[in-house]
């Protein structure tokens, strides 16, 4: 293997979690009255976190009507119970984890979903073959990417090594710029919540199709 560390993004890389998390944001919605969004305008909202996935979802024309943190509190209540309902892992991810972890490398997932959320979704659908998994946790005093904060802390969780033998595996322009803060070489995939246009445009440098052919590069 190339690298001794391998991090994932979770969302759009690991697990397509849209329809889910497309089912809280209209939940919410719906319970202040609001207008619902379309599963693409739910797609390109998500990469920053609950609070501007919530923020972008509620729009600046309609704030006024809500308390945001009411908002983010009950898609979090909301998105907590009802998260394993439609997601699932994309075709090919459990056997290129399973064969990372044959190789030794160590596998970190490092999202930018709640720290909960994160927690609970690589520990139900991944088990053992994820060594940590870093969910945002700015309460905590760790920045959310494109921050390096998280990967920093995943590295150091695993044991720290060199950065060139680190690479972080990412489906958006967030990833990209963490990658490049952390200092870390970055693999956008085209199968998630961005496509290769939008990819490319924002920096994005070595672009994969298939996990099949993630699996070949790594």
């Amino acid at each position: 293997m190339r690298y001794q560390v391998v991090l994932f993004d979770l969302d759009g890389t690991l697990l397509d979690t849209l329809d889910d998390l497309h089912a809280a944001v209209n939940f919410v919605l719906e319970k202040y009255r609001l207008p619902i969004r379309t599963r693409d305008e739910v797609r390109a909202f998500i990469g920053n976190g609950i609070v501007k996935l919530m923020e972008r979802s509620v729009g600046a024309g309609m704030r006024s009507m809500v308390n945001l943190d009411d908002v983010v509190t009950d898609f979090k209540a909301y998105y907590g119970a009802h998260c394993q309902e439609k997601t699932k892992p994309y075709d090919g991810v459990m056997e290129l984890l399973a064969n990372l972890k044959k190789a030794g490398v160590k596998v970190g997932v490092v999202s930018n979903k709640a720290h909960f959320a994160t927690a609970q979704l690589c520990e139900y659908y991944f088990g053992d073959l994820v060594d940590v998994a870093i969910g945002e946790n700015e309460e905590g005093g760790v920045r959310k990417k494109p921050a390096p904060d998280s990967v920093f802390a995943a590295i150091e969780a695993v044991g720290a090594v060199d950065p060139s033998h680190v690479v972080y595996v990412g489906d958006s322009e967030v990833d990209i710029q963490t990658a490049m803060n952390a200092g870390v070489d970055c693999i956008s995939v085209c199968w998630g919540m961005k496509d290769r246009e939008f990819l490319v445009e924002n920096g994005a440098s070595v672009l994969i199709d298939t996990v099949e052919a993630l699996a070949d590069v790594l």
